[in-house]
């Protein structure tokens, strides 16, 4: 028998929904933040850093460090631990600090 978090605490969530990383597509339950819906898809990193271009994800995953920051729905710089995710959201990664065109 095959124990899932949420079947041990009896939770019944909503149906499914659809997001997008990337331009991919992405199941989501309701509740779960973007960290977790992509987590869920075998997706470890949607960041890179500033320097050296080194991929991201979630560390800390309650919204303590800023590893985890992504590109969701235009909005840069968002923690995607602590986002919940929603219906149609698009979430694209994010390059270093999210602003490279202020850049000089």
């Amino acid at each position: 028998m095959a124990r899932t978090p949420a079947g041990l605490v009896r939770a019944e969530p909503g149906p499914p929904f659809e997001i997008t990383f990337d331009g991919r597509t992405v199941t989501a339950l309701p509740g779960q933040s973007v960290a977790a819906a992509l987590w869920g898809a075998g997706i470890l990193a949607w960041r890179t850093t500033r320097h050296g271009g080194r991929p991201r994800g979630a560390f800390c995953g309650i919204g303590q460090c800023f590893d985890c920051l992504a590109t969701v729905n235009g909005e840069r710089n968002r923690r995607a631990c602590l986002v919940p995710a929603r219906p149609g959201d698009v979430i694209t990664t994010q390059e270093g600090h999210g602003h490279a065109e202020l850049a000089v």
